[in-house]
């Protein structure tokens, strides 16, 4: 790993120092993982990234797709209901949901 040394102002180093406390994080690591957004989708091309390192026009199309989404469920008069992707024999078969859960947490029989 790389040491960088950056000069900024007293205002800058303080908003930055608070910035990376409410983050639970250090300067260094807030800097760091500045840098590191120019790896991701829009980093470096000024679009905003956020936090959880998606940009800002991603975040808002994941938002949009999630209210479709409710809006569709609301819709119904049933509202969500796990019959309408599942058959009875599906919900019940706990074999076939103890291998799945096995699976998916790398456990073997």
């Amino acid at each position: 790993m790389k040491n960088v040394t950056i000069s900024l102002d007293e205002a800058t180093h303080r908003r930055a120092r608070i910035r990376a406390a409410e983050l639970g994080k250090s300067l260094s690591g807030l800097v760091r993982d500045l840098l590191e957004t120019l790896d991701r989708p829009g980093g470096g091309r000024g679009e905003e990234i956020m936090p959880s390192g998606i940009t800002r026009a991603e975040f808002e199309r994941l938002h949009r797709q999630e209210l479709e989404l409710r809006k569709k469920v609301l819709e119904k008069p049933t509202g969500f209901r796990a019959s309408d992707r599942l058959t009875r024999e599906e919900v019940h078969d706990r074999a076939r949901a103890r291998e799945e859960w096995k699976e998916a947490h790398g456990r073997r029989s």
